[in-house]
């Protein structure tokens, strides 16, 4: 079987998705035959598969550092929050249902098989496997039936590297705290640590790393920088949306208001990138920007529960002056679906059933209902012949007088989409049409922009190199390699 190597975590968001996907092409250029892997991840930011299923976004990065297109078995278990106690339960890539925390809890057991099968899938394809753990094994509390850490590494026999965020402060006491809650064949299964996100000179934390390695007999294998290039990639965990602001200071001002249950929030990614673009993530309890020169409403694991979220914040109120003062607004996915005038969802696929007005700002109407939209895209953008390419993953179907102007029209000939009369209010179902750079280009002309920024996927594949460097250079690579082997 292929070597296997899992990065397990002190917590969220202390970095391990860029590290496998770091570490996954670091390998690669080594001559290595690559596969990354998570058993289960908590996101609304997902990535369709060319086969009709949906991963996290994180998993889809990592394998296009591996140089693969993204499978199901990459991800088995996807949980999509839609309230705060409750998620969408995605299994090898298909919808299975809706389960509350406490259900999933009892339920995670049952999936073990499915992600031990996905497993040997990976393995039988690559000479090494990268798996990264989700949250924290010193969640002890809800060890029972894990998949997501020590209950998946201890199933499928494989060893651990723990990883420690220093940038947020306590590190060696995450990590010898780590140590203290684990059980000890797990304890054991731990082969050592790596130290993230480190400012400054990293010869200060020598002490550390010895009273690290004291307290837990587990080795160093290195320590990293705050790796600067990870801006140039997507961000997968909502944690990165706590400290949303203004990214860029370009003269075009693009808004978009982060919903509570905001999805594939990296659609905005590469507008971040435009040197010509301030791009402000505005969060709750913030006016959209007054001048703004446009809004953007993003995708919706909730549609009408964020339409009611939206409004709370006052933001109707601002979207209808900004309008009024002839300002753009484009939605996306769910965020189309709020643009119209009405979004029904007679079966509960999203929440309770019911239905509420939308911001009438297009002359349509969406009734959420099944089977969904799982499909990768492309055609061109109507108003320009910019061609665009990206996915569609949603719920529903949207009618009315605008979808006789579609914003896009897709390859094979069908309409995606809908313009208002006047030309300034757009949606569409495609996520990721941000990446193309032609159709990035025509919309920062339309919005008074040059257009002749950056190449996107370029960007991402040096940002991927880079990191790769970096980890080459501060991470003891050969011992992690070691470690896989069984050493």
């Amino acid at each position: 079987m292929a070597r296997a190597l899992m990065l397990q975590g002190t917590g969220s968001d202390v970095g391990k998705s860029l590290l496998v996907a770091g570490l996954c092409r670091a390998l690669v250029r080594r001559g290595l035959t690559v596969r990354p892997f998570k058993p289960q991840n908590m996101s609304n930011n997902a990535a369709v598969t060319a086969d009709g299923g949906e991963i996290g976004r994180a998993q889809a990065l990592q394998a296009r550092a591996c140089g693969v297109a993204p499978s199901v078995h990459m991800n088995p278990v996807l949980l999509k929050p839609q309230t705060d106690v409750g998620a969408q339960v995605v299994v090898q890539g298909r919808v299975v249902g809706s389960a509350r925390a406490a259900e999933y809890q009892a339920r995670k057991r049952e999936l073990l098989g499915a992600v031990l099968d996905s497993f040997a899938r990976m393995r039988a394809e690559a000479d090494i496997v990268i798996v990264e753990g989700a949250g924290s094994p010193a969640e002890v509390n809800l060890r029972a039936g894990d998949i997501a850490n020590m209950g998946f590494a201890c199933a499928a026999d494989v060893p651990v590297v723990l990883v420690g965020d220093i940038d947020r402060g306590g590190v060696i006491a995450s990590l010898v705290g780590t140590h203290a809650l684990l059980e000890a064949d797990e304890r054991a299964r731990v082969k050592g640590f790596l130290i993230n996100k480190f400012r400054g000179d990293v010869r200060l934390f020598d002490g550390g790393l010895r009273i690290i390695a004291e307290r837990t007999g587990w080795a160093g294998f290195g320590v990293v920088p705050w790796l600067h290039e990870a801006s140039r990639l997507p961000a997968e965990d909502a944690v990165a949306l706590d400290t949303a602001g203004t990214r860029g200071g370009g003269p075009l001002r693009v808004a978009v208001p982060v919903l509570a249950r905001i999805s594939n929030f990296d659609d905005f990614d590469p507008l971040a990138l435009e040197p010509e673009v301030s791009l402000t993530m505005v969060r709750a309890g913030q006016p959209l920007p007054g001048d703004a020169d446009v809004v953007i409403l993003p995708g919706s694991k909730a549609t009408i529960a964020d339409l009611a979220f939206l409004r709370a914040q006052g933001w109707d109120i601002d979207l209808a002056a900004h309008h009024r003062r002839g300002g753009r607004v484009l939605g996306i996915c769910g965020g189309y679906q709020m643009l119209g005038r009405r979004v029904a969802d007679p079966q509960g696929i999203e929440g309770p059933p019911g239905e509420a007005a939308g911001l009438g700002l297009l002359d349509v109407e969406t009734v959420l209902s099944g089977p969904k939209v799982l499909t990768e895209a492309a055609g061109i953008d109507t108003a320009t012949g910019a061609p665009v390419a990206g996915y569609e993953m949603h719920m529903g179907r949207t009618d009315g007088p605008d979808c006789a102007r579609p914003m896009l029209r897709l390859d094979g000939g069908a309409a995606d989409g809908a313009v208002s009369e006047d030309g300034r209010v757009a949606g569409c179902y495609l996520h990721g049409l941000f990446g193309s750079d032609a159709f990035r280009s025509a919309f920062l002309k339309g919005l008074g922009g040059q257009g002749d920024g950056l190449a996107y996927e370029a960007t991402v594949e040096r940002a991927l190199d880079a990191v790769a460097d970096r980890l080459e250079a501060c991470v003891d690579v050969n011992g992690l390699l070691r470690v896989a082997d069984g050493g």
